[in-house]
């Protein structure tokens, strides 16, 4: 689950905030392309929930069906990979995924992601973590920690301003609250 901050000082320079993401593992492998995410025959809406009944079902029939709300999703490298469609994050989002944690992603996904208030990780041990393990995220510190496995991880922690678009629910949300 996602503890969200309530504390946000516009003026200050740093986030003072915390964000933490508590969920289960979903693993999947390397390239998992846009396609992959949420199938291109779904993107004649742009309902989150719609978009988020068949996230994934490409390489997991049922994991929209599996995933309960604030669970992580864990992928090798290049997550993300294809078209540059906004619908993949927002699929994941509507299916209640709470983080996403690869090895690396591609740069377009990455973007769109952190503009819908998608939670995102780059972890080098990605690989590590298993299927069904615990995981909680602290994304402003970067510490990625595996209760199941009794093992952390050290990750990049969020620059203060990406952790503002996060918490804010995404950059449309964070600049309607006049942080900007």
């Amino acid at each position: 689950m996602r503890q969200r901050s309530d504390l946000f000082e516009g003026e200050s320079e740093t986030f003072e905030g915390s964000i933490v993401i508590k969920g289960r593992v979903h693993r999947f492998g390397d390239d998992v392309n846009t396609d992959d995410i949420i199938s291109a025959r779904y993107l004649n809406t742009t309902d989150p929930k719609e978009l988020g009944s068949r996230c994934l079902e490409i390489l997991d029939k049922d994991f929209a069906k599996k995933a309960a709300a604030g669970d992580i999703v864990v992928a090798g490298k290049n997550f993300g990979c294809g078209s540059s469609r906004e619908h993949a994050p927002v699929a994941l989002k509507g299916c209640g995924v709470g983080l996403v944690i690869a090895e690396s992603f591609s740069r377009i996904f990455y973007r769109n992601a952190i503009n819908i208030g998608l939670p995102i990780i780059e972890v080098a041990q990605a690989q590590e973590l298993k299927a069904g393990d615990e995981v909680e995220v602290d994304l402003v510190k970067g510490t990625v920690r595996d209760i199941t496995q009794g093992k952390t991880y050290q990750a990049q922690p969020f620059a203060d301003f990406i952790c503002r678009i996060i918490d804010a629910g995404g950059l449309v949300n964070w600049a309607k609250s006049g942080i900007l």
